[in-house]
């Protein structure tokens, strides 16, 4: 019998990176080219083609035996029509992501690139195991994804997940990027972390961080976690109210969603040591007991191709094949 395949394409404000995955989810090939955002919708989208054609001239098949396509993009975005609202870095406003890849006669699917990323963790990741979770990425900022009985959780604009925009402290004089105060995503991001190692050397505290940057305006997340591994107490003990919040707004998922895992992504995971006995004590003190004790708390496996694999469960799901 001849063998069928599908599409992931993860869209991402500088670079698309497609991959071509058998039915189990193995990836056969991989392109990865950059975005080119700035030019514009056409380009964007004459960008994403070349490199489904891409990979299926790497891997000598036929579009005719691909079922589908799935595509994580930024959002906000609609997946039931498979429109892209307007998200923040890329020149794409009300775009018909079905219509645009048209061209290739196969069923599109649309989804948003948090919920790429905690679909590829549930099946070909960490989450493999499970069929409640919740995938948190720690980066520049702060999103999630939620499985139910190994169902993504869309919500009614396809705006679920949302978590960095959570407030987690009313009283705070710190503006999210959402216009917010005391959001999760500035008080618990490796971007809050880089700002708060900065404060430190303005203020003249007693630290390793300036030593380990040529300008101030250098100094981010990854400085504050390489001066706590080289023994700096003020860096740790930035690290340290970093991860208490980090512990309150898992606590809160925790409570509201009782998931038997959530999985840690994005760049904080290179130094979740430094953080994880500190979440974890937090944790246990805020959720309610018998919900922390159901809960498992572990980071990702999947790496930079995350994205990619979460496009192609994306496919797999919508097509009923996983």
């Amino acid at each position: 019998m001849d063998k069928s395949y599908v599409v992931g394409v993860d869209l991402g404000g500088t670079k698309i990176l497609t991959a071509l995955a058998d039915l189990e989810g193995n990836i056969i090939a991989k392109c990865k080219v950059p975005t080119e955002a700035k030019q514009g919708k056409d380009r964007i989208f004459a960008n994403i083609k070349k490199t489904i054609y891409n990979v299926l001239e790497e891997a000598k098949i036929d579009m005719k035996a691909v079922k589908g396509i799935g595509l994580g993009s930024p959002g906000p975005l609609d997946v039931k029509t498979g429109l892209i609202v307007n998200p923040p870095n890329l020149d794409l406003e009300n775009v018909d992501v079905l219509a645009e890849l048209s061209e290739f006669k196969v069923p599109v699917f649309l989804e948003n690139d948090a919920n790429t990323a905690t679909l590829a963790e549930k099946w070909f990741g960490a989450g493999k195991d499970v069929s409640d979770l919740i995938y948190i990425t720690i980066s520049t900022g702060i999103g999630a994804g939620v499985i139910i009985d190994n169902k993504i959780v869309h919500g009614v604009s396809s705006g679920a997940g949302e978590v960095g925009h959570t407030t987690l402290d009313p009283h705070s004089d710190l503006q999210c990027g959402c216009g917010n105060y005391g959001c999760f995503e500035v008080l618990a991001s490796g971007t809050a972390l880089g700002r708060m190692g900065q404060e430190a050397v303005k203020s003249g505290k007693d630290t390793l961080i300036a030593q380990l940057v040529d300008d101030l305006a250098e100094i981010n997340g990854a400085t504050v976690a390489e001066a706590a591994y080289k023994g700096d107490q003020l860096a740790q003990e930035i690290i340290d109210e970093i991860a208490n919040y980090l512990g309150i707004g898992l606590a809160n998922l925790i409570n509201n969603f009782n998931p038997e895992k959530i999985i840690i992504g994005g760049g904080v995971i290179a130094s979740w040591d430094l953080f994880e006995a500190k979440v974890k004590e937090t944790v246990q003190a805020r959720a309610l007991d018998f919900l922390a004790e159901a809960t498992t708390i572990t980071t990702a496996q999947l790496g930079s191709d995350v994205g990619a694999k979460g496009a192609v469960a994306t496919a797999l799901v919508n097509l009923d094949l996983l």
